[in-house]
């Protein structure tokens, strides 16, 4: 089932000519002979026969040159590792359209990544950092949490997975009772050991200094115990094919015993991780009962979705779950 929500360069002036001393003491202006030739008016326009350089070295000297919002926008994106087209658009006090335009003279010259909305960093070996993570589309992960939320009943058994997604949906969940969450995410076990009523069980194994989270074959071993109603996980990458990726395998394989554990398995993913480059394959979407997200997704990516019989969810949206 699916649901679908929703200048010129600057003229410089010509040098000034030092006057030449001759070997008499008197001082002269030298004339060579070229300069006894006229010139023509425009030094602009080249003289017929003159060499010019190929079209493809003017392309790549163009392509070199960046103005200062193009240069800003990139700083952002290899900072942040993410930014969608709207926030650069009202930082930037210019048109969708014209951060649109930049993005993809930046893609071409390989310097970022385009992703469906806005663009990304091409980093697929390391994820950005966690305290960035924790900022980036906050309120895109508020609204997926509390679709999540709402698909989870009181009294059940909840598995949940390192990221701030996740996390997110941690938060979301403090008006339920009665649930026994099982975590690899120390931050989901502090917030969550608060509720009424609720059971929290923290996983063994080596704690990551980056994040907090926790990794390793005990990790693994632990999780495999527990049969649950419910995962709920976070992803760096869903690509165009339906694969799921990640950045580091430690993780990555305790997400694949999560999701070999649980009866349903709820995958929450923001629109920034459509098409971002990741390194460790983690599963496919043909692995998830329901896909969590903040925006529609391309009608590719829907049909995609579709033929894995996967559940679409789409925050804030306002249609019906169909077939």
């Amino acid at each position: 089932m699916c649901v679908f929500s929703s200048h010129p360069p600057p003229r410089f002036a010509a040098a000034r000519r030092l006057p030449a001393v001759s070997p008499n003491g008197d001082s002269y202006t030298p004339v060579r002979q070229a300069d006894r030739q006229q010139r023509p008016a425009d030094d602009a326009k080249p003289q017929t026969g003159a060499k010019r350089l190929p079209n493809a070295k003017k392309s790549e000297h163009k392509a070199m040159m960046l103005n200062q919002r193009q240069q800003e926008l990139l700083e952002w994106v290899q900072r942040t590792g993410h930014a969608t087209v709207d926030e650069l658009a009202q930082h930037f006090g210019v048109t969708p359209q014209t951060i649109r335009r930049d993005i993809n003279q930046l893609a071409d010259e390989r310097k970022l990544h385009r992703v469906h909305g806005g663009a990304s960093a091409h980093s697929s070996v390391e994820n950005v950092a966690y305290s960035t993570r924790q900022v980036l589309c906050s309120e895109e992960k508020a609204r997926i949490a509390q679709l999540v939320a709402e698909h989870i009943p009181n009294h059940a058994s909840v598995f949940m997975n390192l990221g701030t997604t996740s996390e997110a949906v941690a938060r979301a969940l403090a008006n339920h009772v009665g649930l026994r969450v099982i975590t690899n995410n120390t931050h989901i076990a502090m917030t969550m050991c608060h509720y009424r009523d609720c059971e929290v069980i923290l996983a063994g194994g080596v704690m990551r200094a980056k994040d907090h989270g926790i990794v390793g074959e005990a990790t693994i071993e632990f999780v495999r115990q527990f049969k649950v109603d419910y995962a709920v996980l976070g992803v760096a990458c869903i690509e165009a094919d339906g694969t799921l990726r990640d950045f580091e395998l430690r993780e990555v394989k305790t997400s694949t015993a999560i999701m070999a554990q649980a009866r349903h398995v709820f995958l929450v993913a923001d629109h920034s991780k459509f098409g971002r480059p990741s390194l460790v394959e983690m599963g496919h979407l043909r692995q998830i009962t329901a896909l969590f997200t903040d925006r529609q997704p391309s009608s590719a990516m829907c049909e995609v979705i579709r033929d894995c019989g996967t559940e679409l969810y789409v925050a804030d949206s306002a249609a019906n779950p169909q077939p």
